[in-house]
């Protein structure tokens, strides 16, 4: 694809679902957790475990505190609920005691790649919810990966085949200015949801069918 061809893929979706504008939402910490809790699971169920993981505790001192097995039944309905409930207690520990409590106002300071490798050195976290955070949370141009991102940048061209989930995030981070990052996050997850399906893609629908190489492929 041309050099300037995520230029295009951005305008046309944003001529498609509109304008995306990141806005300050929850905390680094807040952000982590929710995204441990969206593995597997859809956006409603993960959504409804972080309400009743954070209306069963006291702050984040008393879930890091509590058995395991209380924060997995609080969890229960994101799925996986011990795996997740481990990963979520180490990881407040963890982050407790490197820090003495749960202010990570001070990532920001730092360069992205720093945060990164310190956000990947907690118990659970990988590059997905360490990206998230990023993004979301402290508004550096971070790419999170899902597998939406993954399957419409794929087929778009912009990632070669068999590359890594880990290795797709710096590769579109690269290809894209700062300011850009979070609308084509949003905009390419969007579009993976609405037409760039799994199983049968809207391609005859799809606003980038003309740029696409891999538009048409699938059959009807």
């Amino acid at each position: 694809m041309a050099e300037n061809s995520t230029d295009r893929i951005l305008k046309l979706l944003k001529q498609a679902y509109g304008p995306r504008t990141w806005r300050r939402g929850r905390g680094p910490v807040e952000v982590l957790v929710q995204t441990i809790l969206s593995q597997n699971t859809s956006d409603t169920n993960s959504e409804r475990a972080y309400n009743n993981l954070v209306i069963s505790f006291d702050g984040w001192d008393a879930v890091a505190e509590a058995d395991p097995a209380r924060v997995a039944e609080a969890i229960r309905s994101g799925g996986l609920g011990d795996v997740k409930a481990g990963y979520i207690t180490l990881a407040l520990r963890e982050i407790r005691s490197r820090t003495g409590g749960f202010d990570l106002a001070f990532l920001k300071d730092m360069p992205l790649e720093e945060v990164r490798e310190w956000l990947v050195s907690l118990p659970g976290v990988g590059m997905k919810t360490a990206s998230c955070v990023l993004l979301f949370a402290l508004g550096m141009p971070a790419m999170p990966v899902d597998t939406h991102v993954y399957r419409v940048a794929g087929r778009l061209g912009l990632l070669p085949p068999k590359i890594t989930f880990a290795q797709a995030h710096r590769l579109l981070e690269r290809m894209l200015p700062a300011a850009q990052v979070y609308p084509f996050h949003i905009l390419l997850i969007e579009h993976g949801r609405k037409t760039c399906k799994s199983q049968r893609p809207l391609c005859n629908d799809c606003v980038l069918r003309n740029i696409c190489p891999s538009s048409g492929k699938f059959g009807k």
